[in-house]
């Protein structure tokens, strides 16, 4: 494990709710959730992201959702396809009081940089 990326996976094993989900977790903070995990979970998660994690304004794939964890510090904001999902930790930007709307362009954002760069930082394989 990475120690400059350990507290960003930590937070992503509280966040995972079913120890039977398989995921990947990309460099900028988007998890790929694998609910049908294929042989090689790294090229899955970055296919996917590749097709369905890109913004283009004026689409489905910039409308975002906001929610606020109970049980962690910071939101995870969601998008069109249900299985790709980004965090955003509460000290990005002095985020105190900052609108869903902001933290949801945050995630958004995130999301597409990792759409692009496809830098995978950690691989949760829970095939039995």
């Amino acid at each position: 494990m990475d120690d400059d990326y350990h507290d960003l996976i930590e937070t992503w094993h509280g966040i995972i709710q079913g120890e039977s989900k398989s995921w990947v977790l990309l460099e900028h903070g988007t998890c790929v959730i694998l609910m049908q995990p294929q042989t090689d979970l790294a090229a899955q998660a970055t296919a996917l992201l590749a097709e369905w994690g890109p913004v283009q304004v004026g689409t489905d794939s910039a409308d975002f959702d906001v929610i606020e964890l109970a049980n962690a510090p910071g939101w995870v904001v969601t998008c069109y396809h249900p299985d790709i999902l980004v965090y955003v930790p509460p000290d990005d930007e002095n985020m105190a009081g900052t609108s869903d709307v902001v933290i949801g362009l945050i995630g958004r954002a995130r999301r597409d940089e990792d759409a692009k760069e496809l830098n995978v930082i950690h691989i949760e394989d829970r095939r039995s």
